[in-house]
């Protein structure tokens, strides 16, 4: 008898591309990967809107849906729309009530308005600026793993992100986040799975973690 694939659906982080996900390999006969990419927001479009539109990118039931960052919370908007068998998420939040407190200002005095996302398309800019090996490096990365550089993109994004209201965690979500996340520091995170020495990348360079550990806990009951 021939066993029945779970589908596996990966959602990036913010602008990230399907390529933070090119190490993560999951036993063959057990489970097929999906990888999920992100579109241009609509004018006005809400993250619950957008996160419909997006749920019609899955074509399977009873799937896993695993999101890193802002692509955490956006699954966890899609799950209302997708027959689940799991929910994971991945250096991200569950509620607003884990973000830093730096995002909570940002909101409450609407900062996050004034960033100059049009920035972002300028990274040829950035390297002729680049001191030192650690930001050579991290611009390397930027250039491998970030798909999305639109400006109207990034600030939508940017301010959903740091206006999400959700306030009750959904059931029997799974949170795998690192010791060392600067984005979303683990002091303000609760009910988590931690990845020792794990930063906000740790989906890229703890890579074997998540082979390792992640087939269990899709199949867990």
């Amino acid at each position: 008898m021939v066993q029945e694939l779970i589908h596996v659906y990966l959602m990036p982080g913010m602008a990230a591309s399907p390529k933070i996900f090119e190490h993560i390999k999951l036993p063959e006969n057990q489970f097929e990967i999906h990888l999920l990419e992100w579109q241009m927001p609509k004018v006005n479009e809400s993250l619950s809107d957008y996160a419909l539109r997006l749920s019609k990118k899955i074509k399977h039931t009873n799937v896993v849906l695993l999101g890193v960052s802002f692509g955490g919370v956006l699954v966890q908007e899609m799950s209302r729309f997708v027959k689940l068998r799991k929910l994971i998420i991945v250096s991200s939040v569950k509620t607003m009530n884990e973000l830093p407190k730096r995002m909570i200002f940002a909101k409450t005095t609407k900062a996050y308005a004034l960033i100059p996302t049009q920035l972002a398309s300028k990274i040829e800019v950035f390297e002729k600026y680049a001191f030192g090996a650690t930001m050579t490096k991290r611009l390397e990365l930027y250039k491998k793993y970030l798909s999305v550089n639109d400006s109207k993109y990034l600030s939508w994004a940017i301010k959903e992100m740091v206006c999400w209201e959700r306030q009750d965690v959904i059931p029997g979500i799974i949170h795998i986040h690192g010791d060392k996340d600067p984005v979303f520091p683990i002091k303000y995170i609760k009910d988590c799975i931690v990845i020792k020495n794990g930063t906000h990348i740790a989906i890229i360079n703890k890579y074997k973690w998540f082979n390792k550990n992640l087939p269990a806990l899709i199949l867990e009951s």
